[in-house]
Parts: structure tokens; sequence; C-alpha cells
């Protein structure tokens, strides 16, 4: 039979005319579930989103786009061949070279002293890690006298600091090699580095507690390293990354490890996304159990139709036909309940980018929750919705195909 005549069929059958009998109200009941459901995926998984998109961008000031760090050991070093090849391979923005190793620092006036993680930087640290929009003050650190250095906001109101008050310092310790008794000349345990405090920058208190920037030969000096470095950090082209990173890894061999920005905070971001679908999977079976309402409206209008099923078999229609025009119905029905679902999420999330309705309470960063909607997601939820209609069409479906021809009786 005519796949037209299956879709007039099945158009008719959803408009429907008013009848006595409770299948229009399962139906509408059915479709409105579908379409909360859809809705709710589509703003839970666009607020994923956004989180997940503002904690990339808080994150960009201190995991490169690709990373090079030694296989073995905390330092290594980098000679200007290696560093030539690495920026003329094709992708390869911008390069930095960064040391970086735990230190204690300390104000000399309140004796006040905490545990960082003091990283060495050359100039183009900025452009391969962009924080300067979160800087205060100086964004640039001095090897010259007086040394300067950028320090996290954390650490500076915990030392009690200022970045406007030039006699403002601080000194930085970390323990002396070359001292092998320590307990014979204790006064030369650790080597100390004093800087001012020239900028600072906020970005989240994971980092705003943790991280001073300095200039990478002072810091060199002080960890006693001079020359060596602990990572090559790189701004690439994030389209080509898994090639890029075939490539350096061909380049610099199995001594070197090569990390892109999911690589460097793995277990975040599988975190982050494995919430994502745990949601995905409750939303889903709150979607299923709404399609039990679809099943019974189905099985209801099977029974309705009886008379249409028996004029259609007396025309020459196959089982198969009978059961592709309620297998339709039910798909049509998840679609019109799911797209208006759609629409409302999308209203929904455009709501909330506007004018930030629902606050993002006890955060510094936005105010609100962030929302970014993804094309996938729509499509997953589009999917997701048709597969629903059709596992629920399908027992009133081949019931329908099943039912007796005209002049003869079920078993």
């Amino acid at each position: 039979m005519n796949r037209i005549l299956i879709w007039q069929l099945a158009f008719r059958y959803i408009r429907g005319k008013r009848s006595a009998n409770a299948v229009p109200i399962l139906s509408r009941i059915s479709m409105v579930a579908i379409a909360v459901s859809s809705a709710a995926m589509i703003v839970v998984f666009s607020v994923f989103n956004g989180m997940e998109g503002l904690v990339k961008d808080l994150y960009t000031g201190f995991y490169p786009d690709m990373k090079v760090t030694a296989a073995k050991g905390k330092f290594f070093a980098a000679d200007k061949a290696m560093l030539t090849k690495i920026k003329q391979l094709s992708g390869v923005a911008v390069l930095t070279t960064v040391i970086e190793d735990n230190a204690i620092v300390n104000n000399h006036y309140n004796k006040e002293q905490k545990v960082i993680t003091l990283k060495g930087v050359d100039r183009n640290y900025m452009r391969v890690n962009d924080i300067r929009e979160s800087v205060i003050g100086e964004d640039t650190v001095s090897a010259g006298i007086p040394y300067t250095a950028i320090v996290g906001i954390g650490i500076l109101n915990d030392l009690g600091t200022d970045i406007t008050n030039a006699y403002s310092v601080f000194q930085m310790y970390y323990p002396n090699p070359d001292n092998i008794n320590v307990f014979a000349n204790p006064t030369e345990a650790y080597r100390s580095l004093k800087v001012h405090p020239a900028g600072a920058f906020h970005v989240s208190d994971d980092f705003d507690d943790k991280y001073v920037l300095a200039a990478l030969p002072l810091v060199q000096e002080l960890l006693h390293e001079e020359g060596k470095v602990s990572s090559i950090e790189l701004k690439i082209d994030v389209d080509r990354e898994e090639e890029i990173k075939e490539e350096l890894q061909q380049l610099l061999g199995s001594d070197f490890v090569v990390a892109t920005r999911y690589e460097q905070n793995k277990t975040m971001f599988m975190v982050m996304r494995t919430e994502k679908w745990v949601i995905y999977a409750i939303l889903m079976m709150v979607l299923l159990i709404a399609s039990f309402n679809m099943v019974g409206a189905l099985s209801m209008l099977v029974l309705e139709k009886q008379k249409d099923i028996a004029i259609l078999k007396a025309m020459g229609a196959l089982p198969a036909t009978i059961r592709s025009v309620f297998l339709l119905e039910g798909i049509l029905w998840s679609l019109v309940g799911g797209v208006s679902g759609m629409l409302l999420g999308v209203l929904v999330c455009v709501v909330q980018q506007q004018f930030g309705v629902v606050k993002l309470a006890g955060s510094m960063l936005v105010d609100a929750w962030p929302v970014t909607m993804n094309i996938a997601d729509f499509v997953l939820v589009i999917v997701t919705i048709i597969g629903v209609g059709m596992l629920a069409a399908w027992f009133p479906s081949v019931r329908a195909a099943k039912a007796p021809a005209p002049g003869l009786k079920s078993a």
C-alpha cells in the first residue's frame, strides 16, 4: 500500500475527532509528559555546557592548549634546536617555556608564610595562557631590579602585601641542593628570592591561593636548575589538536609526554561529562515512564479503529502496512510532545542568557547560571524521543497488525 496513505492515516489519527473514550486525553497527557522531559533535557544539558565552558575559560590561564613535560623527572633541558623544531610545526602559534615547583613564601613584616606553587615564566606566557583580563596592576614580570611577580589574590591577602605599595615585598624559599648537611649549616638550608608583587590575578580560589608567577631566569636560579624547564606550553590550532599532538610526539620521542588540555585535566572533565550522562539517564527513565501513557492510549486507539483496520485489510493492506500506520502514529505523538518541549527549553535558556533569572549563589565569577545551547544536544533529544515513540508504539502496532481480516474470527 502507498506510503503516502500511511502518512495520511497517521496524521488523520493524530488530529482525531472528539470521542467519548479516553484516547484523546491519554494521548495529550503522554505528549505533555514527553514535552516536559524534553524541555528538562535541553535546559539541563545547556546548563552543563555553560558550566563546562566556564570551567574551561577559568583553566585556560594555567592549562595551555598543549603541554610538553619530561616522561621522567621534574626538569629537562630545552635547547634552542628543540624549541625551533617545535615552533616550525604547522598549527603551533606560540610557544613558552615554564619552570614550576613548590616553594615557601614569607612576608618579613608580619611573618606570615605559606606553601605556594612558583612558576617561572617568559614574555610569551601571557600569549599562551591568557590571564590578562584577570590581572590587576602589572601584567608582566621583571628579572631586573626590582624583581617583580604576579601573585594570586588569595596569597596576596594571606601575606598582607599590597601591589600599590612600592615597598611591599615578600621572600620565597626553596631547599638548597648544595647544602649536604643541613644540621651542620642550617643557615644555608634554603635559597631565597625577594620580589615585589607588581600585579595580582583573580581567577578562582584553586588558582588564587596557589600560584605566584615570576621571571623565568630568577626562578631557574632559585631552584638551582639554570637552563632547564619543567614544561613547554603551546598555543595551537585546536581544530588540528590530535594531528599536532601526534607530530609533536614523533618529533620529541618517548622521553617526553605531550598532553592536550583535556588530558591535563582528565579527571575533572571526565567527572563533568559523567554527571551529564547520569542526568540524561535519569531523564531518560522519566521519559520511558511517561511513554507508558502512550502505550495505553495507542492500545485504545487500536481498539477504536478496528473497523478502519478491517477496511484496510479488505482493500489488500498487509499486516506490515497496518503496523507501520500505528508505529508512525506513536512517533508523531512523541515528536509533537518532544518538539514542543524543546521549544519550551530553548525559551527558558534564552531568558536565562538574556536576563540571568536563576542566580548562582556564592559565586564571584558569574552572577547567574551560565547557559550554552549545543546543536548536538538537540539531535540527541530528537533521536531519544523518536526511539521512545517507536518503543511505546511497537506493542500496539503489532497487535493492530494481528487483528483478524474481515469475515474471520481470531483464535
